[in-house]
């Protein structure tokens, strides 16, 4: 069952009303049959895929929005609740069906369908929940889409988005997860809040698992330009290492911490993707913390493996991975992160 927008006509070989509401022109060409809109499906209408969706929507950044989920009803409902909004929104066709076929012709296919993590789970322990999901939700996305960029936001995300390109035949460059994305945000947004400046003059990572393996690059941290650590070095400004490991320690926890308190994570992770998508479609060169295909990079030989580095990216995808000086310890520390994924991933048997 397919659920559409609404209809220019009123009844069964009603008024066609867009016929008669507007004149056309005199001496007036049809409109060129080249495309020139933009549309994004969203996999998944839970509480992460509608505030993906809401956020898309208030962006502006696609013309055609479509909406799939198993259930039915709750679905209907999602898209109703986002069409009735339109007086307040820029114009974007809204459609949503539990079949695949609605997605045909998207530019980004963004999956947040599976399992909801529960509190106090590690995100590797909803691997083998959600792999069954997505051997049903890839391959249709790509026969209908075979252009298009998939964005895999599903947890674990690194070890799903691997499972996605397996799944899709796409070349790596069009399979992206959302990765360490939104922990790079939190990261910057503590940095900032104990320097009390603004988190978007803080340039910080977050790379490797997103997850307990994560690294925090804090040897590239710079703050409106200015490297911090080699600063407070040159100004013999004493700092404890363990301070360090504390702040990366709660952007790990801080997930967790939202989900005790509330149940689920949702509106970050929805300006993240948002952001992603705004990068991606809107060929912006930007460059993001997410999970790419890592082999090669930083010493990752172990085999096919999915986690996150800083990559540029546009309208293709991944353009490239930065070429970040690591010291050696971080160097270490993001294999391994590559190593325990691996560890999981070889159990799957892709």
């Amino acid at each position: 069952m397919q659920m559409n927008g609404s209809s220019s006509s009123f009844g069964p070989g009603g008024l066609d009303l867009a016929q008669s509401f507007f004149k056309p022109i005199q001496n007036g060409a049809p409109p060129s049959t080249t495309k020139r809109h933009t549309k994004i499906s969203v996999v998944g209408v839970g509480n992460v895929g509608m505030a993906i969706a809401q956020t898309i929507l208030t962006q502006n950044l696609a013309d055609e929005l479509a909406l799939v989920d198993a259930k039915p009803d709750m679905l209907r409902g999602e898209m109703l609740d986002l069409q009735h909004a339109a007086a307040f929104l820029p114009r974007t066709k809204i459609s949503a069906s539990a079949d695949y076929s609605v997605t045909v012709g998207s530019d980004l296919c963004i999956v947040t369908a599976g399992a909801r993590q529960k509190p106090g789970e590690s995100r590797l322990n909803l691997l083998q929940r959600n792999v069954a999901f997505l051997s049903d939700i890839i391959p249709p996305l790509a026969k209908h889409s075979p252009d298009s960029i998939l964005l895999i936001v599903s947890n674990p995300v690194d070890l799903l988005t691997y499972v996605s390109w397996k799944l899709s035949g796409f070349p790596s460059n069009r399979v992206i997860g959302s990765g360490t994305n939104l922990d790079s945000s939190r990261f910057r947004f503590l940095i900032a809040d104990h320097l009390n400046v603004n988190a978007q003059d803080v340039q910080a990572y977050i790379v490797g698992e997103h997850g307990d393996t994560s690294v925090a690059l804090w040897s590239t941290i710079s703050i409106g330009g200015v490297p911090v650590l080699s600063f407070l070095e040159k100004q013999q400004i004493a700092y404890e290492k363990q301070t360090l490991e504390n702040i990366h320690k709660e952007v790990i926890d801080s997930a967790y911490e939202v989900i005790n308190l509330k149940g689920y994570t949702s509106w970050a992770i929805g300006y993240s993707v948002a952001n992603l998508a705004r990068s991606l479609l809107r060929d912006q060169r930007k460059i993001h913390p997410v999970s790419v295909f890592a082999k090669g990079f930083y010493g990752i030989d172990g085999g096919d493996v999915f986690l996150s580095l800083p990559a540029h990216l546009g309208r293709g995808g991944v353009l490239g991975v930065t070429n970040i000086h690591l010291t050696d310890e971080e160097v270490e520390k993001l294999r391994k992160s590559a190593e325990a994924i691996l560890e999981v991933q070889n159990q799957l048997g892709f």
